[in-house]
């Protein structure tokens, strides 16, 4: 059975019934801002705050018969409202009230995954504190390269969520924008005063220049920044199933007791969650696609972004939000090997500290292209040999030993010289 998470706080956000009380919202904040202005009667707002009301079932209903879900939802309220019901609506077009409540809508999640952003950030930050002095071979092209630590590795991750948060932020800016300006967008029926009364009400910003809808390049940017946001969760997903594999075994995702991880194998432990994430992590990067696909609409507007947007907002929001909360649970209970990490370090005797052979020898007067020569014959023999032994083949060099003590040759080996200008990070990301 696939392990699911129950997420009442996004998934209440995307359903019928928030939808609704979301329109009601942007058109009772429009009836009061007309009746501030003395365009409406104040008593009649009075009466529609009091009795407005919504039946999603009934909605469907209407809308069955009408085919437009905003008049259905319009005919439902006013059985409620009764004659007051007239001066709801009132010179505006539909998808004043959408493109507004949808803005309700988006803040909502992202003030949502927000907070498990910053939740990420600080279960990565206490794993990064708890490993900066946990020694490790980094590696480039899959290869192994030079020695890091895996404190280095999660800081690295750290910096990018800090980066995640601070575009998240402005997007909420970005985002948090409404549009009471009419079928086009000209204000023709609508005082523009009421637009920007409404919308201070609503906590929202007015459109600089909407057309019938809000244009869609507001929402091709917040559905890419969670794109991007689940690409970097992608990524840290894949280092851990790297790290994972039989071979290398330097961190493991947990595996509880009672846990199994395969229906043919006993042995098995594999890294289902991160790559879940890897999975989900190309939804969310589809779903950018198709949100680019709707900026481009006819003339003032056209429906064709309407039913893209029913799928790809509430899919990505709640995808998004998934993706964080089992991050933030794999970080947390991460397993990490530090002896499987020394060992790896170290295979066929510590080829990883050949840059530092070749430098010293450099330093000491022979000239780069012999000194690289030397080193690379000496890493290549050792290369693949069950009893290869770097650091053996260099200290017997006789051409080495010409210039190195042995003193000189054990420095070369030591994997502190690689973490020396470390806290230099550490410090910048106040680890």
């Amino acid at each position: 059975m696939i392990e699911r998470y129950t997420l009442p706080e996004m998934g209440d956000f995307w359903t019928d019934n928030y939808k609704f009380k979301t329109w009601l919202q942007v058109e009772i904040a429009v009836c009061e801002a007309q009746a501030e202005l003395g365009y409406i009667p104040s008593e009649a707002v009075e009466e529609i705050k009091a009795k407005a009301n919504f039946d999603p079932q009934r909605i469907l209903e209407i809308e069955a018969e009408v085919r437009h879900d905003v008049i259905a939802f319009l005919t439902n309220v006013n059985e409620y409202v009764g004659e007051s019901g007239r001066y709801i609506h009132l010179g505006l077009t539909s998808s004043d009230v959408l493109d507004t409540a949808l803005a309700l809508q988006l803040v909502a999640s992202l003030d949502i995954i927000l907070s498990k952003v910053e939740e990420l950030s600080q279960a990565i930050r206490y794993q990064a504190q708890q490993h900066r002095y946990t020694v490790m071979v980094g590696r480039s092209h899959g290869i192994h390269a030079e020695p890091i630590t895996f404190g280095f590795k999660l800081a690295g991750w750290l910096a990018e969520v800090l980066r995640h948060r601070e575009r998240l932020i402005n997007l909420r800016r970005q985002i948090a924008v409404g549009k009471i300006s009419g079928a086009v967008g000209t204000y023709a029926n609508v005082d523009p005063k009421v637009e920007a009364l409404a919308c201070e009400k609503l906590g929202l910003q007015p459109d600089t220049a909407s057309t019938q809808v809000i244009s869609r390049d507001r929402h091709a940017e917040y559905v890419q920044q969670l794109a991007l946001l689940a690409a970097s969760i992608e990524r840290f997903a894949v280092e851990i199933r790297n790290l994972q594999r039989t071979d290398v075994l330097e961190v493991e995702e947990y595996f509880s007791k009672k846990q199994k991880g395969s229906s043919a194998m006993p042995h098995k432990r594999n890294p289902i969650r991160s790559e879940r994430l890897t999975g989900m992590a190309r939804i969310i990067r589809g779903n950018a696609v198709a949100a680019l696909e709707n900026v481009a609409l006819w003339h003032e507007r056209d429906i064709s972004h309407s039913s893209v947007e029913r799928v790809i907002f509430p899919d990505s929001c709640i995808l998004t939000h998934f993706m964080l909360q089992e991050s933030i649970n794999l970080v947390k209970n991460l397993l990490v090997y530090p002896e499987n990490m020394k060992r790896n370090m170290n295979v066929y005797g510590g080829v990883i500290f050949s840059q530092r052979v070749l430098l010293s020898l450099v330093e000491k007067g022979m000239t780069r292209e012999d000194a690289y020569r030397l080193v690379q014959g000496c890493a290549h023999e050792a290369w693949n040999q069950a009893d290869g032994d770097f650091h053996q083949l260099i200290s017997k060099n006789e051409t080495v030993n010409k210039y190195l003590s042995s003193e000189e040759i054990k420095a070369c080996f030591d994997p502190q010289h690689h973490l020396e200008n470390l806290d230099e990070i550490y410090q910048r990301l106040g680890i």
